[in-house]
């Protein structure tokens, strides 16, 4: 006795539906004594007779209608494996639930919804912006783009961009209270404060660079602090004190003149942006089409930043 191979079980289905092998022969576009040598070898096999013949008609012997049953169950699943790889190639739709933080989630994840949406009319999206990321174990998201690769290993994490926090503050700051030289000295600034997220409030850690660099964490203090990350680029603008910020946000303003980096010779925390989502997820055409669209606009502006 041998093993069914997969070309039997189309085959057989073939015979069952025509019910002769004359019929058969003429659908699969052969002889009938190629249909005949076909079954006697599917029978020697399966170690069994599956069809009784006589001479006008032949009719399914007891273990050929439960090699029909199950060849029509296996067929089935083919059937629908195909049709959900078909679905996956085909154009998005359904409903795709979007966190992002809120000064990116406005200026950078906003516009780039709206483009996605136009290319994919099929797609509802739903975008909430929050001051931190929601818990990865939350199913109330399909996709959260956020800063920094998370903890877990649960979920699927692609980096999309890399991203630096950087000080700055305005030249007529700088020119009223003079420009620090050393990471000690921030704490004798002006320094605009940001609550957002898990991190430690009002502290900055900086380190300077090579093998034997010097890890630095300075508490800073001001008269200003928000959960805003737009409200506290305004502010350094108008020269309230300085700022740490994400290169993403501020990078107009060092380009224009009117923020200044301070301490460039020291390294802040990398905030590269990642998007995020479960494992769950990982087959979901509208996830895949959305990160996908994200992660080439990041691209194509980090192509122009460098050219610039």
């Amino acid at each position: 006795m041998g093993r069914l191979v997969p070309a039997d079980l189309a085959f057989f289905a073939t015979l069952a539906r025509a019910g002769s092998l004359s019929a058969a022969a003429r659908e699969l576009g052969i002889s009938t004594a190629a249909v005949s040598k076909h079954l006697a070898q599917m029978e020697l096999r399966a170690g069994v007779s599956l069809v009784t013949r006589t001479t006008r008609r032949m009719s399914l012997t007891p273990e050929g209608e439960l090699c029909l049953e199950h060849t029509r169950r296996i067929l089935g699943g083919l059937d629908e494996l195909e049709q959900a790889l078909g679905q996956q190639r085909a154009e998005p739709r359904g409903l795709l639930r979007v966190n992002a933080t809120l000064g990116f989630g406005r200026s950078h994840v906003a516009p780039l919804v709206s483009r996605f949406v136009r290319q994919h009319p099929g797609v509802e999206v739903q975008l909430q912006l929050s001051v931190a990321p929601p818990p990865l174990t939350d199913d109330a998201f399909d996709v959260c783009i956020r800063f920094g690769a998370p903890p877990e290993t649960r979920v699927v994490a692609r980096r999309l961009a890399a991203n630096r926090r950087l000080l700055c503050a305005s030249p007529a700051y700088l020119a009223r209270a003079g420009t620090p030289r050393s990471p000690d000295e921030l704490a004798r600034h002006a320094c605009i404060t940001i609550r957002q997220g898990d991190e430690a409030w009002g502290v900055w850690r900086l380190s300077g660079r090579g093998r034997r660099a010097t890890p630095h964490a300075v508490k800073v203090a001001g008269t200003l602090s928000t959960n805003d990350g737009g409200i506290a680029v305004n502010w350094a603008l108008d020269g309230h004190g300085i700022l740490m910020r994400a290169e993403w946000d501020i990078e107009r303003h060092l380009r224009s003149g009117r923020l200044v980096q301070v301490l460039p010779q020291y390294d802040t925390p990398d905030a590269d942006i990642f998007a995020v989502y479960p494992q769950s997820q990982r087959g979901s055409r509208r996830v895949h089409a959305f990160v996908e669209h994200v992660a080439r606009a990041f691209e194509e502006r980090a192509g122009g930043r460098a050219d610039a």
